[in-house]
């Protein structure tokens, strides 16, 4: 297991420090920093503060994914899944939730909203070519192979 110092600096008093729940969790938790409880209506997207700012290493991301949780209980989960935290970002850390379920839903502080995979960056430079080479699969789009 591969493993990276992330700085961070507290913006709210309130925020909790992202942390794994098992020894081999690919995503850590990520809580709510704010004070007061957050309704986020049905079919109505809040933005919920995290209450940090981070510096992550170069060449790497901070990938935010739903928790299942509330995905499935809910209907609570991201509207850009996942969504992408640079490293170049200084900024407080916020996660944007939306309510697909019937009920209004209530963040309380401090709870448990998403967790947050950091994964290691790989750009790439696109060259132009006149043709490319032949695969099984070909030019065989969306459920194509059967899936």
């Amino acid at each position: 297991m591969h493993h990276v110092q992330v700085k961070y600096k507290k913006i709210r008093e309130t925020a909790l420090v992202p942390s794994y729940q098992s020894p081999h969790a690919a995503g850590m938790d990520v809580h709510s920093a704010n004070t007061e409880n957050i309704t986020i209506e049905p079919g109505t997207i809040e933005m919920i503060p995290l209450g940090f700012a981070m510096a992550l290493p170069d060449h790497y991301e901070a990938q935010v994914r739903p928790r299942s949780g509330l995905a499935s209980k809910y209907g609570v989960t991201l509207p850009n899944s996942p969504g992408t935290i640079d490293a170049d970002y200084r900024g407080e850390c916020c996660v944007p939730l939306i309510n697909h379920g019937q009920e209004p839903f209530v963040v309380e502080p401090n709870m448990r909203i998403a967790q947050m995979i950091i994964a290691p960056v790989v750009q790439a430079t696109f060259e132009e070519v006149e043709e490319l080479e032949d695969t099984v699969r070909g030019s065989g789009g969306f459920g194509s192979t059967g899936a």
